[in-house]
């Protein structure tokens, strides 16, 4: 009887919880086809708010900044935050564990320091805020978040597997391309597109960084919210959700599609 109680309490607790996290994201799509302009009363079903995105050539700017940046950062982000990760992972040095300590400070740290930090950095180097500022900031803070985890995909690496493809003939980058690299994979997956979800709904620290003419998507989205909330910002949430989302079952099909 105990038993019994005790898993309809956790299934009651888990069904609260999950309700808690996601009706809000559900009210905010279905008043992404509201009639009204209030989010208030619901007065009819309607597509053209949707209509009304494309319409607006700064909505576009915005987005079109948003995805090239997210997708420029993703590419850096993984190829440097790899690089690192099997770097710290195989070689010991002096440092290393400085170093490791280290790679926290950009995660633990307040976005808003960050961002006043990077734009204090490219005013001392006389740097102009703009595209090239954005990217190399969403490089700085996404590093981190890839090397973490590749070295947790690391660390039930089998060394054993290098030393048997160098006996038989592989060189060392013949070894990390063909057996380390493919191995690894779905941890650089997760990683690069951890790169991209953090490139594409950051606002703090792009908000230090961007200049008038690189104004990315939620930046656009935190200029709209001031003057309310209205079903235009809905349904450009409801689209980033769904851009998102689509991101994350395609890199988990991949994923499953590597270890079948």
């Amino acid at each position: 009887m105990n038993a019994k109680l005790f898993r309809w309490t956790s299934i009651l607790y888990a069904c609260l919880i999950y309700l808690f996290l996601y009706i809000p994201i559900l009210v905010l799509i279905a008043f992404s086809f509201n009639d009204s302009k209030l989010n208030i009363i619901w007065t009819g079903f309607t597509v053209k708010w949707y209509t009304t995105l494309f319409d607006s050539p700064e909505i576009l700017n915005a987005f079109k900044v948003s995805l090239l940046l997210a997708v420029l950062n993703t590419i850096v982000a993984a190829m440097i935050g790899t690089l690192a990760a099997v770097g710290m992972y195989r070689y010991n040095f002096r440092g290393k564990s400085i170093l490791d300590g280290l790679l926290y400070i950009p995660i633990l740290i307040p976005e808003i320091v960050m961002g006043i930090a990077l734009l204090a950095l490219f005013t001392m180097l006389s740097i102009p805020t703009g595209f090239s500022t954005l990217l190399l900031s969403h490089v700085a803070f996404s590093i981190p978040f890839v090397v973490i985890v590749v070295r947790a995909r690391l660390d039930g690496f089998d060394r054993s597997i290098e030393e048997a493809a160098m006996d038989l003939g592989a060189n060392h980058w013949q070894t990390f391309t063909r057996v380390v690299l493919p191995i690894i994979m779905p941890g650089i997956a997760s990683g690069a597109l951890l790169a991209f979800t953090l490139s594409l709904d950051d606002v703090i620290i792009s908000f230090f960084v961007s200049g008038p003419d690189s104004l990315t998507l939620p930046l656009k989205i935190f200029s709209m919210v001031k003057f309310g909330v209205t079903p235009t910002i809905n349904a450009l949430s409801t689209i980033l959700l769904l851009l998102t989302l689509l991101l994350v079952l395609v890199t988990e099909y991949l994923n499953k599609k590597k270890v079948a």
